[in-house]
């Protein structure tokens, strides 16, 4: 009996050479594909990243030949790239969806297999029943076209999804206002996509960003998992007061999400920080909109809506959820326990770099 392959809270994640291998995720992406073609997306785009675990931009190419194979157009990212700046990229190249080769902050044994619908969002419950239910139960039934052939087609096409990301993260955040500012910020990538993102977002001032654990080394040292929370953050938050920084921002491996320390080397756990978001964007900016949090989010943010007259509304824990009902309700803010945050004007996407950036303006 073949293995099954089910999806989580955020895509299907497994042991890489246990049941995580290629056949299986030629198996994922043909039942995406043919969710796809259910809903006549024939021809049209996908856009296909990946992040820094062993041997993810292989997984991501075998995505992308079974893609192609089924009559679909593929944007491969050119190197890791952040899960923000995928989604981003659906919308930018007006994609019908994405696949995200990445387990985030799991161990360095596992890898995953995230899906996207056209707004970048994370697909809706019921949506990855449909997918689930399309996958075949072997390799044989899967469809596929070799790369280098798919290329020469132009079927699959490499590109650089940075530079529009950027543009749209400076339509939304005074990017000069923090360049000009003096901070010293340490970066904790966590050997993971982060890394770089923020020296090239903020770089061009008198802020100064110096970035640890901002190499690929799958194996992950100096913490048990790419996890922003303690003891994985420990190392960052000692070099934040070793460096007498103003702040420590740490993205996981996928630089969906966030961790913060301050300039005394404490660690501000996600609660408290999806509180402050959300007090900064009502008080400060003097924003309204509704606030969308999973059911195990802190209550400080319906006490935030009662003060502000803002409607809070909660769900199920995942962005599978958080998702639906931001663009259901054009929601302020979303997030959830785990450092994931989305922004009004943006993808509906779990935001790390843009999240900090809103923080300081």
């Amino acid at each position: 009996m073949s293995y099954k392959i089910g999806f989580g809270t955020d895509g299907w994640r497994g042991v890489i050479a246990g049941d995580y291998t290629f056949d299986n995720v030629r198996r994922a992406a043909q039942g995406f594909a043919s969710y796809l073609l259910e809903q006549g997306r024939q021809g049209q785009w996908v856009v296909v990243g990946y992040d820094k675990r062993f041997h993810s931009e292989n997984f991501a190419a075998t995505a992308a030949e079974v893609l192609a194979g089924n009559g679909l157009n593929v944007y491969l990212t050119k190197g890791a790239t952040p899960t923000p700046t995928i989604a981003y990229a659906v919308v930018n190249k007006k994609a019908c969806g994405a696949v995200n080769i990445t387990a985030s902050h799991n161990p360095p044994t596992d890898n995953g297999f995230k899906v996207r619908d056209e707004n970048g969002s994370a697909i809706d419950p019921e949506g990855l029943k449909r997918i689930e239910a399309l996958i075949p139960d072997s390799v044989e039934e899967t469809t596929h076209i070799e790369l280098n052939d798919a290329m020469r087609d132009g079927k699959v096409i490499i590109f650089d999804a940075s530079e529009a990301y950027f543009q749209n993260i400076q339509k939304l955040v005074d990017i000069q206002k923090i360049k000009d500012a003096g901070f010293t910020v340490v970066v904790d990538a966590m050997w993971g996509n982060g890394a770089g993102w923020f020296t090239r977002l903020l770089e061009g001032g008198k802020t100064k960003v110096i970035e640890i654990h901002n190499i690929r080394n799958p194996s992950f040292p100096e913490m048990k998992r790419p996890e922003p929370i303690r003891p994985n953050i420990d190392v960052g938050l000692q070099a934040t007061v070793e460096n007498n920084a103003d702040v420590l921002l740490v993205t996981d491996g996928d630089a969906d999400r966030c961790g913060i320390g301050d300039e005394k080397g404490e660690f501000i756990n996600q609660l408290r920080v999806y509180a402050l978001l959300a007090f900064y964007l009502l008080e400060v900016r003097g924003e309204r909109g509704a606030i969308v949090k999973t059911l195990s989010t802190t209550t400080m943010l319906n006490k935030l809506g009662k003060l502000y007259d803002v409607p809070v509304y909660e769900t199920g824990v995942g962005f599978k959820y958080v998702a639906p009902k931001m663009m259901e309700t054009n929601a302020l803010i979303g997030g959830e326990e785990s450092g994931g945050y989305a922004f009004r004007g943006n993808v509906p996407e779990r935001e790390a770099s843009l999240r900090d950036c809103i923080s300081w303006t």
